[in-house]
Parts: structure tokens; sequence; C-alpha cells
């Protein structure tokens, strides 16, 4: 047994969460040892995202490869929380969980019974999380393309031709489940002093605003709207560009400061570009930066990737291979983060961990069980967990607050 799982094996979370923000805290304390009831609405078929398959995926599966993405580990049972019969089973979870996630639409969770000021009241050691699109006061609800937008992200991404374009990841709902870890670690270290439970809330926007970083101050500093500039750094050159070189492989830069460029050029086999003053520094880099660009790449484009990150490796310039994520997940150092399995149906399933850190006092399991079908975990939760009777889960099933 490894000392995360002596550390959080009795830590019990509710998580009443769709899609990915609130999921993906849930497998970060789960990967962490503790036990995580994925608390489903029978009305609704459970979480949204087991129905976001590709083409080629089984259609008759529950477990899409979207909804395994942050969901390992996790404990499912199906509950229709909108009758007295159901409801009581959320209250009988309650008053044994440690923490409660969730991320109802606006009204949702006072409309059910199911806010922070009635939870309190049969736990108050309870620790509550209430994630928001735009805020307690807004009604919008929270869809990351949406937040992408409203947040800038998507008005600085791609290009003048290409228009905005938005992050492949769910970018802002990951941003929040960082934001919301952190939160809840604080919470759990606070009740250790205090004996009692504490309301959190996230919203999706506010953590999108609080990871604009150095683009936000670009503009409050120095007063400079981001433009849509590709991959290239508005502050550095050549950062983030991305070339092509002899077969058709691109690589990126991310030359930071002078003694770089100066390497990078005698790499190239061109030494004057250091010494031209358009280029001799990152300011004067900035502003030349087409004409850079366009020299930069007509060396590239004559010489093989692979050739030539081993030689800027050698000389410390800062650069890499822009890799498929079939070459990214092949490489050995991604092998311990990766999750392997079995559906409810037997079908192996692959993952990935979500935790990353290592820490001689504090290591995750060894291994996660796969991604739960929907409701697959109901007898565990009402006989081991809440130890109901078959009796009185059959009256439950009769009643349909469960299936």
């Amino acid at each position: 047994m490894s000392s995360t799982d002596t550390l959080f094996k009795d830590l019990i979370v509710i998580e009443a969460a769709n899609v990915l923000a609130g999921p993906a805290v849930g497998m970060f304390f789960a990967e962490l040892g503790a036990t995580v009831i994925k608390v489903e609405n029978i009305r609704t078929g459970g979480d949204t995202t087991r129905q976001w398959k590709l083409p080629a995926e089984d259609e008759h599966s529950d477990v899409s490869a979207y909804f395994s993405s942050v969901n390992w580990g996790k404990r499912s049972i199906g509950v229709d929380f909108s009758i007295p019969a159901g409801y009581g089973v959320i209250v009988d979870l309650v008053r044994r969980a440690d923490v409660f996630l969730q991320s109802f639409k606006p009204g949702d969770a006072r409309k059910f019974g199911l806010d922070y000021p009635a939870l309190r009241g049969k736990n108050d050691r309870l620790i509550y999380a209430d994630i928001t699109a735009f805020g307690e006061e807004d009604e919008r609800p929270g869809f990351d393309a949406v937040l992408q937008a409203e947040t800038g992200f998507m008005g600085m991404n791609g290009t003048e031709a290409s228009g905005p374009v938005k992050m492949p990841v769910a970018l802002i709902d990951l941003l929040l489940a960082h934001q919301l870890k952190e939160a809840l670690l604080i919470a759990l270290i606070e009740r250790m002093q205090s004996g009692r439970g504490s309301y959190n809330t996230v919203s999706l926007f506010q953590s999108g605003v609080a990871s604009l970083a150095n683009q936000a101050a670009n503009y409050l500093v120095a007063g400079s709207v981001p433009g849509r500039t590709g991959s290239d750094h508005p502050n550095i050159a050549p950062y983030g560009t991305v070339f092509t070189t002899r077969n058709g492989d691109p690589v990126v830069l991310a030359v930071g400061t002078d003694s770089q460029f100066e390497a990078l050029c005698e790499v190239l086999g061109m030494p004057e570009a250091a010494a031209d003053a358009r280029f001799a520094t990152n300011q004067q880099r900035v502003v030349h930066r087409d004409a850079l660009n366009a020299l930069l790449a007509q060396r590239m484009a004559e010489l093989e990737r692979d050739d030539l990150l081993d030689e800027l490796r050698a000389r410390r310039v800062p650069a890499g291979a822009v890799r498929n994520l079939d070459e990214v997940l092949a490489q050995d150092s991604v092998e311990p983060l990766l999750l392997q399995g079995k559906r409810t149906d037997g079908v192996p399933i692959r993952g990935l961990r979500t935790i990353t850190f290592e820490n001689d006092a504090v290591s995750p399991p060894s291994s996660l069980d796969a991604p739960p079908a929907f409701n697959a975990d109901r007898r565990f939760v009402l006989a081991d967990v809440l130890g109901y009777t078959e009796e009185r889960i059959l009256g439950l099933q009769k009643a349909g607050a469960v299936l």
C-alpha cells in the first residue's frame, strides 16, 4: 500500500458533475486513493459525455472515449434525485462524504435541495464545490468553446487569415479544474484545523481570465491588445514559430535569449544573421519578425529534421519536433502515464493519468479501475457504502429512485 492510499483511503468524494471540469477534479482525487462516487441523473441517462462519440466508436457502449478521459477510478450510480426516495439516497451519501462536487445548471442545486445551505445541515464537515460558468448571478450555461471566446483565448489564437480558432482541448475546463483542486486541498487542510466544512466556488470565466498571464500583462502594462499571429510569440522571436524541414517535417523554435539566437545561426551556417542589426537583439527581432522568419524558413527547408534537432540540442538551443498524437503517446517517457483496464463489458481500454508529479512521501496508486458503465456500482454504493438492506434497495428500485 502506498502512502497515498493510507492518506486518502477514507476520503469520500460525491461527484454530481458532468462533462470535463468537475469530473477532472473527481479523477484527481481518485488517482490519490479516494473513493469517488459519480452520482448520475437517471432522467438524463448519466453524464452527457457518455454519448459524445467518434464515428468509429461502439454505439452500444456508454463509455465513450471522451467520457473515459476523466473518469478512471470512479464508482457510478444512477439516481433520480428529483423524487423524495432518490433525494434520500443523496442525503445519506452526503452524511458520509468529505467533498460534494457539483456543476448543476444555475438554480438547479437549490431546486433539488442540493445547494450548500441544504447539505451543510446534513453534514457540517462537508466541503462543497460549486462550479459555475460566469459566476453565481449569471445564468448562462458553461460550454468550453463559448468560454474560450468570451475570455479572449479564441481572439488571440489563429491567424488573420484563419480568424479566431478554438484550442483543440477543453482548455477552460482544465484551467478551472486546477483552480478547484487547489481550493479543495486548501479546504481539507483548513478542516483539519477547524473541524468545519466550507463552501468553494469557481467560475469558468474567471479561471480563463486569470490564466491570460503575459498576454493580459501586455495590455495592462503596455496597452497592447494581442492580435492573431499564429504560433508566433508577441514578445519574443523566433519563439513558437514553426518551420518546415527538408522532408516536410515541422519543427518549432523557442529562442528566448540573444546567445541562443547566436547559437542557432551558427548551427544553420549563417553566423552573419546574428550580427545583422535587424536581428541583434530580441526586441529588434520582434520588430523585423517577417524578414527573420523568411530567412530562417529558407535555410531550414534544406535540412533534415532529426539531424537539425540533434545539433540544436547539443548547442542548447530550445527546439522540438511538432509531433502527431500517435508519436507523442509512443514515447518511452509517456509509458508511466498510461492506464490499462477493461470496461464492464470486458473490452480493453487505455487512458492517461492526470497526475504527473513525483513526491517521495506521496505516490499515486499503481493502477485504477477502468471508467465505469452507467450505474455499474449501484450495489457497492447502496449496500457497501450506505449499508442498505436488499429489501430497501428493491424498494428504491420500485419507486424509480435507482435502477
